[in-house]
């Protein structure tokens, strides 16, 4: 008898999953399948699952083709399950090509080509169907975008847009995606929901055409470069009972979320400064970021994630804001770029850099202590609560899983099913972040009220 083992958290089950059954069955004469817990799924990133352990158990059964099923809980189970149940092969979906080669030393290790183009099949009705999502763009943060999807239950790549065929190709190549499309109005008939990975310039338009079709947008950092522009958005999203959320990955991360709440709780005192930094090196001057004509700039790159900070902890109604940068002399973008802010009782620094390069901490200041979160704070997993007496420090630990882009896929997919944006990046907030940026944008343009470099 040959023995075959496989693995998933099989949530939402359609046809992709049962393709994979069945070849995983063709390949021997008894089928173990492994269904993932609640505890390992989170332990490992996997975010939005919406069925119950019980639930995702009894729709494999359902399938008829596993011989038998067990339950995954915990790292490592697998190579005691391939020595207890003396399995033959492990199968898994190519998404997973080489992760599993350790597991060689015990048995065949087979990667099955993944189903192009999943469908939304379902062998049972679902609360909440598989969402069919469209990425518009091809570039660094796009390719990022897809392997973290897939730690997100309930959704779908169903395809992506762009004008340039040769690359769109590659692309689709690369990702196992089944369709691109360089025709827009196509594109959007083929999908419920878009996210948006292209130059800062081009956000606007992409998304009103996106809102336009009744399409929820899931809109990469910044929105866009004015506030009139991202209030039109923001209104026409409303008006259309769309959800629109700028993916600022920070705002959705959970450490960062905890982070807030202790801030915010008194623990530290009355908050009175905040300093946050976030800089890169990017030398080569042909890249976007360097790119005048397409929103280039540290500020432009950089500010979103430091103004999230101090918008989230000291709120939007600072009464006044200073400038200062350094220019780029051959490019005419700023390198570096320190701003002040001045509320009734507090103050706050942020410091955004692509051609200057200092330690990328956040360091929130109260009456009574401090909390400190290292480099790089923008993926916050650990920080601390410091007091003057050292003894009493406090240290928080949250996983931040990979890229982390999981996470504001999942809120998107929550916000969409609730028919509702969380908390975690409001309208209003993402209001106050563009209008920092329009006014740096627009000092910078007419060299007033900013201190300047060149």
């Amino acid at each position: 008898m040959i023995k075959v083992i496989t693995y998933g958290t099989f949530d939402l089950l359609h046809n992709g999953h049962i393709n994979i059954l069945k070849r995983a069955k063709e390949l021997g004469n008894y089928l173990i399948v492994g269904v993932t817990s609640e505890n390992y799924d989170l332990s490992r990133g996997k975010l939005n699952v919406q069925e119950s352990l019980a639930t995702r158990i009894e729709n494999v059964k359902k399938t008829g083709l596993a011989d038998e099923i067990i339950v995954e809980e915990y790292l490592g189970q697998k190579i005691t399950d391939i020595q207890k149940y003396k399995i033959d092969k492990f199968v898994i979906g190519s998404d997973w090509i080489n992760k599993f080669d350790y597991l060689k030393e015990y048995c065949d290790v087979i990667y099955l080509p993944r189903t192009k183009g999943i469908s939304s099949t379902q062998i049972r009705n679902n609360t909440n169907k598989i969402l069919k999502l469209g990425i518009i763009g091809y570039g660094r943060i796009a390719n990022r975008f897809i392997p973290e999807s897939k730690y997100v239950s309930g959704l779908n790549i169903e395809g992506v847009y762009g004008q340039n065929e040769a690359k769109l190709k590659t692309f689709v190549q690369k990702n196992e995606l089944q369709k691109y499309y360089t025709d827009l109005d196509t594109f959007f008939d083929n999908i419920d929901a878009v996210y948006i990975a292209t130059p800062h310039s081009t956000h606007f338009q992409y998304a009103k055409l996106a809102l336009m079709k009744n399409k929820h947008v899931l809109c990469e950092k910044p929105m866009t470069l004015s506030y009139k522009e991202t209030l039109a958005l923001i209104e026409l999203a409303k008006t259309n009972n769309l959800i629109l959320n700028e993916a600022i990955k920070t705002a959705y991360a959970p450490c960062f979320n905890q982070l807030l709440g202790i801030a915010k709780s008194g623990v530290i005192g009355n908050i009175k400064n905040i300093t946050a930094t976030f800089t890169k090196l990017i030398s080569d001057k042909t890249q976007r970021e360097y790119n005048s004509t397409l929103g280039g700039g540290a500020f432009n790159e950089l500010s979103s994630y430091p103004l999230l900070a101090v918008i989230k902890i000291l709120g939007t109604k600072y009464h006044k804001i200073d400038f200062s940068s350094i220019i780029d002399s051959s490019t005419n973008v700023d390198i570096l770029t320190k701003v002040n802010f001045l509320y009734n009782d507090a103050l706050a620094t942020i410091t955004v850099g692509i051609g200057c390069k200092q330690e990328g901490d956040l360091i929130i200041s109260g009456t009574q202590g401090y909390i400190y979160v290292p480099a790089p704070w923008w993926k916050t997993e650990y920080f601390e609560v410091r007091f003057e007496d050292t003894s009493k420090t406090l240290k928080y630990f949250n996983k931040f899983e990979s890229d982390g882009l999981r996470y504001e896929i999942a809120d998107f997919l929550s916000s969409i099913h609730n028919k509702s944006k969380s908390y975690k990046l409001t309208d209003n907030e993402s209001l106050a972040i563009a209008q920092v940026i329009d006014t740096f944008n627009q000092n910078i343009k007419h060299e007033k009220n900013i201190n300047l470099i060149k």
